[in-house]
């Protein structure tokens, strides 16, 4: 199923529904069993966290970031999965206009994918974690590359990098509907998902799910030690490989940071397609 959160007209109030067809062309409420096209309704947030924990668990895009400071990856990475705290009340969903903000000149995407807790638990174990879990969707991780450059010198971050938008969408999709794309099982499930990402129509980024070091099981198990996951929560990967213009050097790829106009395209396999186009702070 792909579940959404939705308004058919700016003045209804917000509902909550599946997606249904092949392709997706239409939304059926989970209350009442109204219908609507999907071309008719604007969607939201699919979820509303309270809490949106980031992991960082490919390890190419770690050794990018690392190399690009003069510096090799800490052996502690690779002990357990590792996470910051991004801004839950700064989701914007498919479709939406993201303001640039004001204080960078780096704007960069981050290709990633997100899952969303449907069980509240503590101490989860990472046997038990993926019956935690609702469903998957994309997520796009907008950094402010020049500040987050200053933030990782101070030791204390990435925060004000990150905090003004994460983009995610377009609905969360059950873990029935990726069972023939699975690798593994138990806690070293993984999925066999492409990722690509465009700017402007154009391919810049091609990545797979299936590249990932650390399962989502594992990062739920450490995001819940101590700590009840509620749910709505928000986990994310992390980007994949080579999926921002950080990793893919933007000489070698778009030739420039991220500019007012553009329209960012995150395609995951069996997820979908969340798409935003930059725009001025009004």
């Amino acid at each position: 199923m792909r579940h959404i959160r939705f308004r058919v007209s700016r003045a209804n109030a917000i509902m909550t529904g599946t997606v249904e067809g092949n392709p997706p062309d239409r939304v059926r409420t989970d209350v009442s069993n109204l219908e609507f096209a999907l071309a008719n309704v604007t969607l939201l947030s699919p979820t509303v966290p309270s809490a949106f924990r980031v992991f960082d668990s490919f390890e190419g895009h770690v050794k990018t970031g690392w190399q690009q400071r003069g510096l090799e990856v800490p052996s502690q990475w690779a002990e357990s999965p590792t996470f910051y705290y991004s801004n839950p009340n700064s989701l914007y969903p498919h479709g939406a206009d993201v303001p640039y903000p004001a204080y960078t000149k780096s704007l960069d995407f981050g290709l990633e994918i997100g899952c969303v807790i449907a069980v509240a638990g503590r101490d989860i174990s990472i046997e038990n974690a993926y019956g935690h879990i609702m469903g998957y969707t994309i997520l796009n991780n907008w950094t402010a590359r020049d500040v987050e450059r200053n933030e990782l010198a101070i030791g204390l971050g990435p925060a004000k990098a990150k905090d003004f938008a994460t983009s995610i969408g377009p609905w969360i999709v059950t873990p029935d509907e990726l069972a023939d794309k699975s690798i593994g099982e138990g806690s070293t499930l993984r999925y066999d998902l492409t990722m690509v990402a465009r700017i402007n129509g154009k391919v810049l980024s091609s990545g797979n799910l299936k590249d990932i070091h650390f399962t989502f099981a594992e990062m739920i198990a450490r995001a819940s030690q101590g700590c009840e996951l509620r749910r709505g929560d928000l986990i994310s990967s992390g980007i994949v490989d080579g999926g921002c213009l950080l990793d893919l050097g933007i000489d070698d790829s778009l030739g420039r940071w991220l500019q007012i106009d553009d329209v960012v395209e995150l395609e995951v396999e069996r997820l979908g397609t969340l798409r935003n186009k930059i725009v001025t702070v009004s």
